[in-house]
């Protein structure tokens, strides 16, 4: 199993590193990404990618920090400099649910990051929250690019995922998935091409049944690859090699 998308710099993750990447290891997972927020997360994961082989990080500004950190093209390039395990550009997107930021510098860094991915030839995080026709709209401008998209956390609509599988689109299934009141999204789970899933746990946010409402980590990945095991009725160990084979052929 890989964790695509986890944050070990945040608390109570980073206060545990140790105990957090050993649980992860005993339930079978062998990648875990970490994943930049902010340039002062950034410079946590740098510390964070040497504690272990098995963790990868990415950077980028969230669309919630775009008022604060608007970063160009190049700003966000010169951070991949000689850094090997630095694979991915993000989480970058939209979020017009809390608007924390001005929907225009959001757009604007959310283009920044995906010139930056294609620069680099890296995929690009995406977190869009009731944006679907904004974020459907900036990737549009893309795609006649081969830009490599990771829809995080995916929560949209089966219509949006239809219009993404357009694209070169992977869609990755958070613990949101286990919830009794996630039919709708369990239902569009069901109809992604198995070629482009993936998982992740979003620690320490929104853990899986049975551990809702605790602290999540990166080892409770197990319980969503069994519950999309289910919705797609594949063995876990199976789709497990199915979202491993995923997540490197997307990272290269």
């Amino acid at each position: 199993m890989i964790d695509t998308h986890c944050h070990l710099d945040q608390p109570p993750l980073i206060d545990n590193l140790n105990t957090i990447i050993k649980r992860s290891k005993d339930i079978g997972i062998k990648k875990l990404l970490t994943i930049s927020t902010t340039i002062d997360s950034f410079k946590k994961i740098l510390d964070i990618i040497k504690l272990d082989p098995i963790i990868y990080g990415t950077f980028g500004i969230h669309p919630h920090e775009t008022d604060k950190e608007l970063l160009s093209k190049q700003q966000i390039i010169k951070n991949f400099e000689n850094n090997n395990k630095i694979i991915g550009v993000g989480e970058t997107g939209l979020d017009f649910y809390y608007n924390n930021s001005n929907k225009d510098n959001q757009i604007k860094s959310f283009e920044n990051h995906i010139e930056a991915s294609l620069d680099l030839e890296i995929p690009v995080i995406v977190h869009s929250r009731n944006a679907e026709e904004e974020t459907y709209d900036v990737l549009s401008k893309y795609k006649n690019y081969n830009l490599k998209i990771l829809m995080h956390c995916f929560t949209g609509s089966t219509k949006f995922a239809e219009k993404l599988l357009s694209f070169n689109t992977f869609f990755s299934a958070s613990g949101i998935i286990t919830f009794k009141n996630s039919t709708d999204l369990q239902n569009t789970f069901q109809i992604i091409p198995k070629d482009r899933l993936l998982i992740e746990t979003d620690s320490p946010f929104l853990a899986p049944v049975p551990n809702r409402g605790k602290k999540n980590e990166p080892s409770f990945l197990i319980y969503t690859l069994k519950k999309l095991a289910e919705l797609r009725n594949l063995d876990s160990s199976e789709l497990s090699k199915i979202t491993t084979n995923n997540f490197n052929t997307l990272f290269n």
